[in-house]
């Protein structure tokens, strides 16, 4: 089985918005709900331009804080003034960094099953190993396989494909379980793989076979 990381692991969208509140008090600014959506609209299109390998890693930190930080009332500054600024956010994001409640119990039950777990997952390789450890869930893990290691990112096909070949399985023997209907369900079933959308929010893109609101149900769905 191959698991997504954020947002199907670790709660990135929790712990995001306890580092806005973190960071933005460091700068003397109260968290408003405009500002928050402004922090995840700038972070959705310049990962996914990132994603697409138009930009590095870096530019794209840089990009959110230059669409972002005006909002603030605040000069954007160079490139460099620009990653410490990132800095101070990242420290609080890393703080934050917390799984859900149903991970670690769905993780063990299937483990206890024989399962062999990987996780494959957009970004750094260090970033999201760092996850995985802070998480406490590295042992229930085979191998964590990021898009920066395959050198392609969901939703290519080779990031499923790398995923396969490292676990020594056929694709269409490997299910894959994540939040992203798009990047993770339609994207693995499209590389071969069979899928199951992790649900949390209930907005039902897939038909019940298809979908589980929480990981708690999966070692019952494997059973049917």
């Amino acid at each position: 089985m191959v698991l997504d990381l954020d947002d199907t692991l670790l709660d990135h969208r929790g712990s995001t918005r306890r580092a806005l509140a973190g960071w933005l008090g460091d700068l003397g600014v109260e968290v408003e709900p405009s500002l928050e959506r402004a922090w995840f609209e700038v972070e959705d299109r310049h990962f996914d331009t990132w994603r697409a390998g138009m930009i590095g890693f870096e530019e794209q930190r840089r990009r959110r804080l230059r669409d972002f930080l005006p909002l603030l009332g605040r000069t954007v500054g160079t490139d460099g003034e620009l990653d410490v600024v990132f800095g101070g956010y990242l420290r609080w994001y890393e703080r934050s960094w917390q799984a859900f409640a149903d991970v670690r119990p769905a993780l063990d039950a299937l483990v206890a099953r024989g399962l062999v777990l990987a996780v494959l997952t957009n970004g750094r390789a260090e970033q999201q190993r760092a996850k995985v450890a802070a998480l406490g869930v590295e042992e229930a893990v085979s191998f964590v396989l990021t898009s920066e290691e395959v050198g392609a990112a969901k939703p290519a096909p080779e990031a499923f494909l790398a995923t396969c070949r490292r676990l020594e399985v056929a694709p269409d023997r490997v299910l894959h379980v994540g939040d992203r209907h798009d990047l993770d369900v339609l994207a693995a079933r499209a590389a071969g793989l069979r899928a199951v959308h992790l649900d949390r929010d209930d907005v039902r893109l897939e038909p019940p076979e298809g979908r589980i609101t929480s990981l708690a149900e999966l070692p019952a769905r494997l059973r049917d």
